[in-house]
């Protein structure tokens, strides 16, 4: 599976990391003991089996073009009663832009995923991926007291199979 999913600015991210740090201290479940490389706070806007030929490049001139987006945090909530702990975004009408814009470009794309497809969409930042509904309320008063706010800043590709990412846009100078 690729994504195409938004990176945080720095304050954002920082703000995200301690939420997860509050659970994982508080014994619930939490993103912060995912070690992976690739782990770190983003807003997945679209994903599907493959990106079509072209598609990399197009997404990533879209990217460059939107980004930085302002971002906003909400409430945190349980998804579908039992499943991810995350905390909602406040949808700008530039980033509801932006996401209808990455999914027409991904049309054609394989085994597109349609909890991220427009209308069923929820944006959000994902705080713990298996969660019990019973834990919202002490979730939410050790993560979600405040209501961040920054930008979305780069966007990059997440590869289930290689377990990789690549650049998509930032809106920092590349080096």
């Amino acid at each position: 599976m690729r994504t195409v999913e938004l990176l945080c600015s720095p304050e954002l991210e920082e703000a995200v990391r301690a939420a997860w740090d509050r659970l994982a201290a508080a014994g619930l479940p939490s993103l912060a003991r995912n070690t992976h490389a690739t782990n770190r706070p983003h807003l997945t806007l679209a994903a599907v089996d493959e990106f079509p030929p072209g598609a990399e490049q197009r997404l990533a001139d879209l990217c460059d073009a939107a980004l930085p987006l302002p971002a906003r945090l909400d409430r945190v909530e349980v998804l579908d009663g039992s499943a991810p702990l995350v905390w909602l975004v406040r949808p700008a009408p530039q980033l509801v832009a932006l996401h209808g814009a990455v999914w027409d470009v991904l049309a054609t794309a394989p085994g597109p995923q349609p909890w991220h497809a427009p209308g069923r969409w929820v944006p959000h930042l994902s705080l713990a991926l298996r969660f019990r509904d019973a834990d919202r309320r002490r979730a939410r008063a050790l993560a979600g007291v405040e209501r961040p706010r920054g930008e979305f800043v780069a966007a990059r590709s997440y590869d289930s199979e290689s377990r990789t990412v690549s650049e998509l846009a930032s809106t920092c100078p590349r080096s």
